[in-house]
């Protein structure tokens, strides 16, 4: 019987530690200009908008109840590049599947789940969830701590206004994103790679994160590049009300499986 794995492979003999190459950034440029084309093979922003319309319809009830969740509109835009590597767990697997010649639709996506390295996937995306909620909640503190538990506004301008023309609102734009850019480089080190090596050989969770480090550290330069072009296509894809987003995630998922394929020998 099948002993159940998550931090090391499902194989009784040990995995060999992948091998990191040194990139550049025409390698950064040439994974985006395949991801494009893997998105027009499969446009699979359907998937996507029924994910980003019910949190936006959250967040717009939200405010409609009068509910303060104002200060939380940004934590939750900026928590897509915490989840995003989850999300794009399809992705990786068309394109996986694409790059070997194997029957590719939309329906193969779901090997994913057949996957020998699916326990150590899901293990890594309830980390990367923890880190979300932690993210969340610390965002909420530190709004609380500057404004008070009833300091938000239930509408946008004054909102705005608040932030933008109060000594404690830019304390909150310069704290909140000094912490927030520790919780992005820590979910940016940890799954880069990680999901695309998981779904291509079953080397565990433990390794896969340690691959994932190491390819930021081997490549310093090249992948803070990388993690500023995510960032910046995440943050046009969320405006207006998410929407770009049905394209900017699915282009970088595809991305991502041949920027590891360039990253790991």
């Amino acid at each position: 019987m099948s002993r159940f794995h998550v931090l090391t492979p499902s194989d009784e003999q040990p995995a060999a530690i992948p091998v990191i190459r040194r990139i550049g950034f025409s390698d950064l440029r040439e994974a985006l200009e395949k991801g494009w084309e893997d998105f027009k093979v499969w446009p699979t922003h359907a998937i996507f908008l029924c994910i980003i319309y019910p949190l936006v319809g959250l967040v717009l009830g939200g405010m409609a109840l009068g509910y303060a969740v104002l200060p939380l509109v940004f934590p939750l835009a900026a928590g897509f590049a915490l989840l995003g590597p989850v999300a794009a767990l399809m992705m990786y697997e068309l394109s996986r599947r694409r790059e070997r010649g194997e029957p590719t639709s939309i329906g193969h996506a779901f090997g994913v789940l057949r996957s020998p390295g699916f326990p150590a996937i899901v293990a890594i995306a309830l980390l990367l969830m923890g880190l979300f909620l932690l993210w969340i909640a610390t965002a909420r503190g530190l709004y609380q701590s500057l404004f008070g538990v009833y300091g938000a506004p239930d509408a946008v301008v004054p909102f705005l206004r608040q932030v933008f023309t109060t000594s404690a609102g830019w304390d909150l734009i310069v704290y909140g994103n000094i912490i927030g850019f520790i919780f992005a480089l820590v979910a940016f080190c940890i799954s880069v790679i990680s999901f695309p090596l998981l779904l291509d050989r079953d080397v565990g969770a433990a390794t896969a994160i340690m691959t994932s480090f190491r390819a930021v550290m081997v490549n310093p330069v090249v992948m803070a590049a990388w993690g500023v072009i995510v960032a910046a296509l995440l943050l046009a894809g969320s405006l207006p009300a998410f929407i770009g987003l049905a394209v900017v995630m699915p282009v970088l998922g595809h991305a991502t499986w041949h920027l590891y394929r360039k990253l790991v020998i």
